[in-house]
């Protein structure tokens, strides 16, 4: 059962019937107090835009230790890193914009089944092990035009020219640009999630597919605006993915999205992006903050630096001593890339002996080696690489 709070009618209304009459409307926390007090199993709590932000966080942190299996969903008609910051950390679930029901019904659902999961209704998935299961990378930054998704390109394409059979998943569902920066014209993207009926399986995500080149395929994101990307599935398309191939690249948003969090829920490795300057390193540290409220392990997160230059910008070490994390690689500024993207190239490819290509296939060295290291198994050989001698590195990575 779903309880929900709401005084707006309309409101009430557009949930009850999206949620199914499973649904129990409520005006106040009052209500839902008594309401708690005789259906003591009830699994999900929805608080909505007339439940003040203050009053939300408190009911969510005093259900922390009376009903520690309650899970709290809560809508707001803004959502921004306070809010999140503030809800997550008193134990909110998820947030959810108030326009979004189609993530709100995602949200529940996902509650209730953990809810499930955990009372023993319900068995988990299984899922491949960590022998079987390839490696899911996700790059993350709440801060635009730090170059992610060029470093999240460049990443896949090294990957795959180390001999590895790469996914670069694009979860930018409302101006993802992976396609564009690969010069592809996808026939199917996310959006066409939807056709597939819930059955996530490879074939089914296999048909979604655009092949780059060889070992390396793309999901991309929609290529047409107001395309709906159904988000539920998103983390059933990573762990089938990840049984796929050999690595999964996974681009995503500047924000914690609905999307974002699946991707973060289902990542081995998360790759931090930011830029050598003062409004990059506030954002990070303003991640950092909430990822820590996501209870995402740290010793998955990895630094990386693009666009630097030792003429101007921000040392790595300052970076590194406020973020608490070590630089995994360093990216230097150079106008060539702007060239490559203008042309719809990877320079790891186009210039494979360029400063940035080397510093780009280190990263990409660093990250085969932690997929070798989960697969328990030992690199790709000379022989099966597409251009070997593009590996040669200038530094090493730690």
């Amino acid at each position: 059962m779903t309880a929900v709070v709401e005084q707006d009618t309309a409101l009430v209304d557009l949930w009850h019937e999206a949620l199914g009459v499973a649904a129990t409307a409520l005006g106040t926390l009052e209500e839902l107090d008594r309401h708690l007090a005789a259906h003591p199993h009830e699994q999900v709590v929805v608080l909505g835009t007339s439940v003040a932000l203050a009053d939300a966080t408190r009911f969510a942190e005093q259900q922390r230790l009376l009903r520690p299996w309650l899970a709290v969903v809560l809508v707001r008609g803004d959502i921004d890193t306070a809010v999140l910051t503030e809800a997550l950390g008193a134990g909110v679930r998820a947030v959810v914009d108030v326009s979004d029901v189609d993530g709100l019904v995602g949200a529940v659902a996902r509650a209730r089944d953990l809810a499930q999961r955990s009372a023993g209704v319900a068995p988990a998935p299984v899922a491949p092990g960590p022998a079987e299961a390839g490696l899911v990378v996700t790059l993350f930054s709440v801060k635009g035009g730090v170059g992610k998704s060029l470093v999240a390109t460049n990443l896949a394409a090294a990957l795959a020219d180390e001999g590895r059979t790469v996914c670069l998943v694009d979860l930018d569902v409302t101006c993802g640009d992976v396609a564009i920066l690969l010069g592809l014209t996808p026939a199917h993207t996310l959006a066409d999630l939807a056709r597939l009926d819930g059955e996530i399986d490879p074939s089914g995500v296999r048909s979604l597919l655009t092949r780059h080149s060889e070992r390396l395929s793309v999901l991309a994101a929609p290529i047409h605006l107001g395309e709906r990307v159904p988000v539920d599935p998103i983390g059933d398309v990573l762990r089938t993915l990840a049984g796929m191939f050999d690595v999964v690249v996974v681009d995503t948003g500047g924000t914690f999205d609905d999307a974002a969090l699946q991707a973060l829920d289902h990542c081995d490795l998360l790759l931090l992006v930011g830029t050598p300057d003062i409004p990059s390193l506030k954002s990070l540290k303003l991640a950092t903050g909430t990822l820590d409220l996501l209870d995402l392990p740290r010793d998955r997160w990895r630094l990386v630096l693009n666009r630097t230059d030792s003429r101007a910008g921000l040392a790595a070490s300052e970076f590194e001593s406020t973020l608490g994390l070590p630089v995994l690689v360093d990216v230097p500024a150079h106008r060539a890339v702007l060239s490559c993207v203008n042309r719809s190239e990877t320079i790891v490819r186009s210039h494979p002996g360029h400063a940035v290509a080397k510093a780009l296939r280190s990263l990409a060295a660093a990250t085969g080696a932690e997929a070798d290291a989960r697969r328990g198994s030992v690199a790709p050989t000379a022989s099966h690489r597409v251009a070997p001698r593009r590996l040669r590195r200038t530094k090493k990575v730690g």
